[in-house]
């Protein structure tokens, strides 16, 4: 078990890296301020910053499935989480400050993801039948149509149902993450929960960086946040039987609701602020 909790720290790591890398170039890249662009995966992908940011963010994802395997759901996507935890800090080296809050707020993730940990019971994958895979599929395609209408909204609704849509997205790529059966690679190709992992990961990529170029930070990230994490806990625990260990279902709650409150309260830290130009003294 505890090899898992390694493996969901580090993919938090490395989502949390990779996130500033990303923001940067989704900020840079010019898109249709109308629709939802799929082209803009092209040009973002001409930036050296975003293929290294996605470079961490596979090494990043073959470290979740390795610890979706081994762990609940909802251990796993709160650590992830708190990936926000490591891009605030991360934002330091592009000269954003953090205040006493943001700090009290990385403890505080710390200390949430410290108490899962300890509550955590090992998961192995429980076997699902193909009726979940096919729902799966129709998530996908419902999530892509939701997508699609959230960029033609209003700018009010546009940035937040952006942020929403792609973090049920990367939710299903949970879900898709720990319902396969076996990691070799004619199992893979056979499982329709690798395709909808696929398809759901491409459009999670596509929904958020639409919602970074766009809107505010704070609200998609924050958005975003809520979706990987909440639903996916409750379909592991409702429908995989994720458990905890015995007399520690207390002290998992608590341990979620602090990582997951406290990486909202950096949400901002999703995409690093701007720096302002300096203006050249008078006279």
């Amino acid at each position: 078990m505890w090899w898992g909790l390694i493996c969901a720290f580090f993919a938090a790591c490395a989502y949390g890296v990779a996130s500033v890398m990303q923001a940067i170039a989704a900020k840079a890249t010019s898109g249709d301020e109308d629709r939802v662009d799929p082209q803009l995966l092209v040009r973002v992908l001409r930036q050296w910053k975003f293929v290294a940011g996605l470079a961490l963010d596979v090494i990043g994802f073959v470290a979740q499935v390795v610890a979706l395997r081994v762990l609940p759901l909802f251990v796993v996507q709160a650590a992830l989480a708190g990936s926000l935890a490591v891009t605030a800090v991360a934002a330091r080296t592009l000269g954003v400050r953090l205040g006493r809050r943001e700090w009290t707020a990385v403890a505080v993730v710390c200390a949430g993801l410290a108490l899962l940990g300890m509550s955590a019971e090992s998961e192995g994958s429980s076997a699902t039948g193909l009726g979940f895979r096919l729902v799966l599929v129709g998530a996908v395609v419902v999530l892509g149509t939701a997508g699609m209408f959230a960029g033609r909204a209003s700018r009010r609704i546009r940035t937040p149902a952006l942020g929403l849509v792609a973090g049920l997205c990367f939710g299903v790529v949970a879900l898709s993450g720990r319902v396969l059966p076996s990691l070799a690679p004619l199992d893979l190709l056979t499982d329709p929960a690798t395709y909808t992992l696929a398809a759901a990961g491409a459009m999670a990529m596509l929904f958020y960086a639409t919602a970074l170029q766009r809107g505010s930070v704070t609200t998609s990230t924050a958005m975003m946040v809520i979706g990987e994490t909440v639903f996916p806990s409750l379909i592991g625990v409702l429908v995989l039987g994720d458990t905890t260990r015995p007399g520690f279902a207390a002290v998992a709650a608590v341990g979620f609701v602090l990582a997951v409150s406290a990486a909202l309260a950096l949400a901002r830290f999703g995409e690093p602020a701007p720096i302002e130009p300096v203006s050249a003294p008078p006279g």
